[in-house]
């Protein structure tokens, strides 16, 4: 088993990295094609409720492959020969992702109980973090500094991680838009009110007006990915 590991580890990754990829794009199409329903105030407020239950639970594979998209990158980016952390950095990172997907299904899982607040403040704080490290990493990779390796053939990978970098703002634009959707809704469940039809209307307006951005920086990474052009 240890020799057909050691033979496959890189394949499988990528394998792994393509599922990861396929329900982050294909979950944020579901999300948004969802949110059509979600914000439709001539539907019953009971159906609204229903299709936003299920904008969340399409999210939650799109956010799983988010999460998942990291590590195995990073994890192939070593044995590519991107990056020297190997052994018990590459240990430690998959620790870390652990903790992470934890983190993320808790939320999920306890979405209206009084410690989602919580839990979901804390996982918008790993992307506060997270993507300033990206894409100052890419900057400085790309210029010759480190820590990923960079140059003629090379640079596409310290490129898409700018990419995905990128990526995750919008991300967190859209994450804070269904953050104010259960607000609203606990509004709603009261009875009709036309302020807040109109700023789920406008709340729901911007998130699809990126959403079309998402869309262009997850397609970007994945030709860096495949192509290799620079």
């Amino acid at each position: 088993m240890a020799e057909w590991w050691v033979a496959n580890e890189v394949h499988v990754l990528r394998w792994l990295h393509i599922l990861a990829m396929v329900y982050w794009l294909g979950g944020e199409w579901g999300v948004f094609q969802t949110s059509y329903k979600v914000v439709n105030p001539r539907l019953p407020f009971e159906e609204r409720q229903r299709h936003m239950e299920t904008a969340y639970r399409i999210d939650i594979l799109a956010r799983t492959g988010i999460i998942s998209l990291l590590p195995l990158g990073l994890h192939m980016g070593y044995l590519y020969g991107f990056h020297p952390l190997g052994g018990g950095w590459l240990a430690l990172m998959w620790a870390v992702y652990a903790a992470w997907f934890a983190l993320t299904w808790a939320a999920y899982a306890t979405r209206g109980k009084p410690i989602w607040t919580t839990l979901s403040g804390i996982e918008d704080w790993t992307r506060y973090i997270l993507i300033p490290l990206l894409i100052v990493t890419a900057i400085t990779s790309l210029l010759g500094y480190g820590p990923f390796e960079a140059g003629p053939g090379q640079n596409w990978y310290a490129a898409k991680v700018l990419v995905f970098g990128c990526a995750l703002i919008i991300g967190v634009i859209l994450r804070v838009v269904m953050h104010e959707w259960e607000g609203l809704f606990r509004i709603l469940a009261a009875g009709p009110n036309e302020d807040v039809e109109s700023r789920l209307e406008k709340s729901i307006r911007l998130g699809r007006s990126v959403a079309y951005l998402y869309w262009v920086l997850i397609a970007g990474a994945c030709f860096l990915a495949a192509v290799k052009p620079v």
